[in-house]
């Protein structure tokens, strides 16, 4: 049966769009022979998992979601929907359980919600609030034991905590909500000031110009006045607009309309901060392809002008706006016939300090690099750069440039997306000598094959002739919180639900890359081995608890795997002692330099009370963590033993993440002493380029990630050979 509605619809949708035969109709004859033949949920998730058609998937997932609703609301498949759904529905268990609930047997449909999360639709109008999602879950799951009389099943409160999350990664992806603009009120009063309060040294101040009188130039004057939001010169018999009023950066509201503009400048695609241009009523026949640049413009008035068929088809379509400026952003390059900026120049070598000369050392590199997730590079994000920018077959070869450019001994990335780590990532490294470690973010456990390959991960890369990898693990954060939330319902409400990981990778340094770096024969040396970490934490600032907590939770399993292989490879180190194999620890730690996480890794321990904590009950919970001995909470902190150092200290990196809301240093590579030393590092690109070329964000047709990558050159201090007698090593006291 199941097969036939699928034919009928491929054939539908192939063949022509008849009214008599559609996916509505077909998913609303599917939803009658399920809810009427097949009572039990467990078979419901087997035919919504066979479902080839996604479309036909979530057409029928539409009307389960209706049909356990008695709040109805007539909206598409979209996230209003979906939230609508759990704040509203009624729940019942399977009829073959002895509980009776009323005559709905959805029961507990946050498996088949997930099943359609990928498709669903969004709508302008369509604002979904991080607190709104939070809100829904909550409702969801007190009214759900509520209807049970019970508590929810473990594995459904998880798929409840991983819908979640995914729900709040949308909306950080597509930028939701927008930030509101409200535009100047036409009735705005104005105030004039006394002679007495400008005698008293009263300030005025005036964000708002209206220049009219049939005027037809305007001043230079008015280009220094760069604190204006707002300027109204409509209504008067202006014919060219100066490049210069892209000065006037600040503006959020410009008004051109009824003058007699020809042309405008293209430097009015500069003005990024604009959020509605009218140029209604002019003479306006072509728009310059810059306009396009203008991604916050939330209005564009062009009615009254005789431009080209083509721009007013897509400027009066549903949405007409955005489409516009899209298909100016996306022609830019092709109407001046080449990217419309210039390659940046080379990222400049920074030395630190000489290698060590009076003992034996090996010389190796390391690179961090967050490639941006496909899935994350939306327009909706990114609105800056063209969409041909932000298409993953373009930026992977310019990514992949760049991995290939620094040339590293080791590669750490975050936001690798599965299929691309084994079909692109790996292939392209192996043939340049390297070999990789790579583990998804948890929520790949749960999802089909087909959802699994594109969820992204972290992936640890080494050069083969320099490296062996003796052991490879994977942090899974949201499983240690589950182990250790005892206590504390922070962990279990805040930390349990977000699916971030590390992984790392315990090297053996071959011997002739010791040789060949410290020109000595090692013969009768012990393995050396290095540790290599790499993670990515929690995104949402909100969420600096999750954090700092993510941060000790993988640190105190890296001191695990410390501890594990020094007892079970027989090292000469003190078993227990933190620092007995030299870690390189890579991250984007989506925290600033000053947070409670950098602190934490940097000086070797956190007040209990530190602000990042959010005054929320941890404490408890994170002397579970075994980093220093015993998780230390004396006076207060809570420490580890590792001595860890930042590759780039004091400022040499104003930036890793660079995009128009938000820059800052969030990527690091921190090192153990006293077993390494940072000889040098690759400096930042040169900021004057980005101002010269109006960059306002990353990605950029130049720069294929929104993320900076970090390179540094490392000297790994190798211990003393044992005192020689007759030419041969004696073995080291142990």
């Amino acid at each position: 049966m199941v097969s036939i509605f699928q034919r009928m619809l491929f054939l539908a949708l192939e063949v022509d769009r008849s009214p008599a035969l559609n996916s509505a109709k077909l998913s609303q004859e599917l939803f009658h022979m399920l809810i009427s033949d097949i009572p039990l949920r467990a078979h419901r998730m087997l035919l919504l998992e066979s479902l080839q058609s996604m479309l036909l998937r979530c057409k029928l997932l539409e009307h389960l979601l209706d049909y356990a609703c008695p709040l109805k609301i007539s909206l598409p498949m979209s996230l209003s929907l979906l939230l609508h759904f759990l704040k509203n529905c009624t729940l019942a268990p399977d009829p073959s359980v002895n509980i009776t609930l009323a005559s709905c047997y959805l029961c507990n449909s946050v498996s088949e919600q997930r099943g359609g999360i990928g498709n669903l639709v969004y709508k302008p109008d369509d604002m979904v609030s991080k607190p709104a999602i939070c809100e829904a879950v909550e409702a969801f799951l007190s009214r759900s034991q509520a209807d049970l009389g019970q508590a929810l099943p473990l594995h459904v409160e998880e798929s409840l905590t991983y819908l979640q999350d995914h729900l709040l990664d949308v909306c950080h992806v597509i930028g939701m909500p927008k930030e509101k603009y409200d535009p100047p009120d036409p009735r705005r009063m104005y105030t004039i000031m006394s002679s007495e309060e400008a005698a008293n040294g009263k300030k005025s101040y005036w964000a708002e110009l209206e220049i009219s009188g049939r005027v037809r130039s305007l001043s230079t004057a008015l280009w220094s006045l760069t604190h204006l939001t707002a300027l109204h010169i409509s209504d008067n018999s202006l014919s060219r607009i100066p490049p210069d009023i892209a000065k006037l950066h600040n503006l959020v509201y410009l008004d051109l309309s009824s003058n007699k503009i020809r042309t405008l400048p293209a430097e009015l695609g500069n003005m990024v901060s604009l959020r509605e241009l009218l140029l209604n009523n002019n003479q306006l026949r072509v728009l310059p392809f810059e306009l396009g640049k203008l991604f916050q413009l939330q209005t564009l008035g062009l009615k009254g002008n005789p431009l080209a068929q083509e721009i007013m088809s897509l400027y009066q379509e549903p949405d007409g706006t955005r489409r516009l400026l899209n298909y100016l952003l996306d022609n830019l390059a092709g109407a001046i016939k080449r990217i419309p900026t210039e390659q940046p120049p080379a990222r400049s070598w920074i030395s630190l300090q000489e290698p060590d000369r009076t003992r034996a050392s090996a010389l190796f590199s390391v690179m961090c690099y967050n490639v941006l997730c496909d899935k994350y590079a939306t327009r909706q994000l990114y609105g800056y750069c063209p969409s041909w920018a932000l298409n993953w077959e373009y930026r992977k070869k310019s990514i992949m440039q760049e991995i290939m450019g620094c040339n590293a001994d080791i590669i750490s990335l975050q936001e690798v997306e599965t299929e691309q780590y084994y079909n692109f990532f790996l292939p392209e490294l192996k043939e340049q000598g390297y070999d990789g470690f790579f583990s998804p973010k948890s929520r790949a456990r749960t999802m089909s094959e087909s959802d699994r390959k594109h969820v992204d991960g972290c992936a640890v890369f080494y050069r083969t002739e320099k490296f062996s990898a003796v052991q490879k693990h994977t942090v899974e954060f949201n499983q240690l919180a589950m182990a250790n939330s005892e206590g504390s319902e922070a962990m279990l409400n805040r930390v349990m639900t977000k699916d971030n990981i590390g992984v790392a990778v315990l090297l053996e340094v071959r011997k002739e890359m010791m040789e060949a770096s410290s020109g000595k024969s090692l013969h009768g040396m012990e393995k050396q081995l290095l540790l290599v970490a790499n993670a990515h934490m929690h995104w949402d600032p909100e969420y600096s608890d999750v954090k700092l907590v993510q941060t000790m939770m993988f640190l105190s399993e890296v001191k695990n795997i410390v501890d594990k292989a020094t007892r079970s490879l027989k090292l000469s180190s003190v078993s227990g002692e933190t620092n007995a194999i030299p870690l390189v620890l890579c991250a984007d730690l989506n925290s600033l330099p000053d947070s409670g996480v950098v602190e934490y890794l940097s000086t070797g321990g956190v007040d209990c009370t530190h602000k990042d904590f959010k005054e929320l009950r941890y404490s408890d919970s994170l002397t579970k963590f075994n980093c220093n001995g015993k998780n230390s909470t004396s006076n207060g902190r809570i420490t580890h033993g590792f001595k860890l150092k930042s590759a780039y200290e004091n400022g040499l990196m104003p930036y890793t993440n660079y995009t128009f809301d938000f820059k800052g240093v969030i990527d690091y590579i921190f090192y153990s002493k006293p077993h390494l030393n940072v000889l040098g590092i690759l400096g930042p690109l040169d900021p004057h380029w980005l101002v010269e070329n109006n960059v306002s964000g990353c990605p950029h047709p130049h720069i294929p990630s929104d993320h900076f990558s970090l390179f540094g050159q490392l000297e790994l201090l190798l211990p003393n050979l044992p005192p020689q007698v007759n030419g041969l090593h004696l073995p080291a006291r142990r």
